[in-house]
């Protein structure tokens, strides 16, 4: 229900101002007095990892242009979008984790438990 109310809101009160590269349309509602309202609408499952840097700001009034009209420089060292991997088989395990094995590598030496007087 709120993906259909949100829907129906930016029909009525919404202006597109731009769209990125994962299909995602970013809208604005101008309001007297107050600052303006800004909102995505996601392309596919809503997960807010999908928001570039740059529309992330504009989102959060961090930058006031409209990204699709000034986008940000990429740098060269700035990776592309991987989805949140949590849950999943390809999710982050560190050594030791009962999903590896179990089994992690032999303190150094340089760790003392605590001992209780």
């Amino acid at each position: 229900m709120a993906i259909l109310g949100t829907r129906i809101y930016t029909w009525f009160n919404g202006e597109f101002v731009g769209d990125d590269e994962f299909g995602n349309r970013y809208y604005r509602k101008r309001a007297r007095g107050a600052r303006e309202r800004r909102w995505v609408i996601y392309k596919g499952e809503d997960e807010a990892s999908k928001v570039p840097a740059d529309w992330h700001g504009w989102l959060h009034h961090t930058i006031e242009p409209v990204p699709s009209e000034a986008p940000l420089p990429r740098k060269e060292w700035e990776k592309e979008h991987l989805p949140n991997l949590t849950g999943t088989p390809s999710a982050y395990r560190p050594p030791g984790h009962l999903l590896k094995g179990g089994r992690r590598d032999r303190a150094t030496g340089d760790y003392e438990p605590w001992q209780p007087d």
